[in-house]
């Protein structure tokens, strides 16, 4: 049926101000325009929808049945049109954010709290996983966005934001021998069993951390490998040997840990935070997102005075090293 939205209109505007020619000078139009526009919409209708009486333009029972539904009609264009009009500005929809449990400790609350203050009509759904597990959801469709761990490999489908860098630092038994420094040189371990990230599960942590060594001249002997930040402390916690962690654990409170900084000058600055996304998706939620958690990381940093280096810009990501 070919009745047009501005027809409804019209419908509204007679009925309203039960005269055609109140009705045309509220919508600017003129009179005999607006009569040929209602007798088209009635043709295709097949029922006349107004009658003249001498009190002025009253509706038909065909037009009092059309009523209602116009009403909703314009009601719900308008909405659809408001709905497009905020996705496209990023202030509504539904944005799906996977993210590694590491982000939990203080990036991730500190910036969807924000998030939700600026966006409220927005709705979030999360899901947990390894880094390698978001990416492979992200080319899969099934998140939009993923809060990841760096280094990543080069992958020309995605897109990177850097939100922070962190150091790597050493978690050692509350008992060790250690325990008692604020820093120690990577070196001094050499003799230490060490919980690792997995290797086929978290490659990039790995790989990292195995560079470190590398760099203080010895490879570390693994003990035991883990997937999970929490994991290696509690393992650490538990006298399985010592491990390189995000410098963001010391979050992770425990009686039976110790948190050391590393004098390695490889140590600082060897791991980044990441927003990744699906490259050329337009995505304004997405970069909604992304400015948040820069902007709660930089709050983040000044809070605690660390020497987090922040960024928003999209960048290459290394393509000498596994992903998370």
């Amino acid at each position: 049926m070919a009745v047009t939205l501005r027809q409804f209109q019209q419908l509204l505007a007679i009925a309203e101000t039960h005269s055609f020619r109140r009705a045309a000078e509220k919508l600017f139009i003129a009179q005999p325009a607006l009569s040929v526009s209602i007798q088209k919409m009635e043709q295709e209708i097949g029922a006349r929808l107004f009658e003249r009486t001498v009190k002025g333009v009253t509706l038909t029972p065909a037009g009092q049945a059309m009523l209602d539904d116009a009403r909703a009609a314009l009601f719900y264009a308008d909405q659809a049109c408001r709905t497009a009009r905020l996705v496209a500005l990023g202030e509504w929809g539904t944005l799906r954010i996977g993210f590694v449990g590491s982000a939990t400790y203080s990036l991730l609350p500190l910036s969807l709290q924000l998030f939700r203050e600026r966006y409220p009509d927005v709705r979030l759904e999360l899901r947990e996983d390894s880094t390698i597990g978001l990416i492979r959801q992200i080319h899969g469709h099934e998140i939009d966005a993923g809060v990841v761990r760096g280094p990543i490999a080069d992958d020309p489908g995605l897109e990177s934001w850097i939100i922070h860098h962190d150091d790597l630092i050493l978690a050692v038994p509350a008992r060790h021998r250690l325990a008692s420094r604020r820093k120690v040189a990577l070196a001094e371990c050499r003799s230490e069993d060490f919980v690792l990230y997995g290797s086929t599960v978290v490659p990039g942590l790995h790989s990292v951390a195995l560079s470190l060594c590398y760099s203080a001249g010895f490879t570390p002997r693994i003990s035991q490998e883990a997937i999970q930040v929490q994991t290696l402390v509690s393992l650490v916690a538990s006298g399985m040997g010592v491990a390189l962690v995000p410098g963001v654990t010391r979050a992770y409170s425990s009686a039976h840990v110790r948190f050391l900084d590393l004098s390695d000058p490889a140590a600082k600055g060897c791991l980044s935070v990441l927003l990744v996304a699906k490259k050329h998706i337009a995505q304004e939620l997405v970069h909604r997102l992304c400015e948040c958690m820069v902007q709660a990381a930089d709050k983040a940093k000044v809070a605690d005075g660390s020497s987090m280096a922040i960024g928003s810009g999209v960048v290459g990501v290394p393509d000498n090293v596994a992903a998370d």
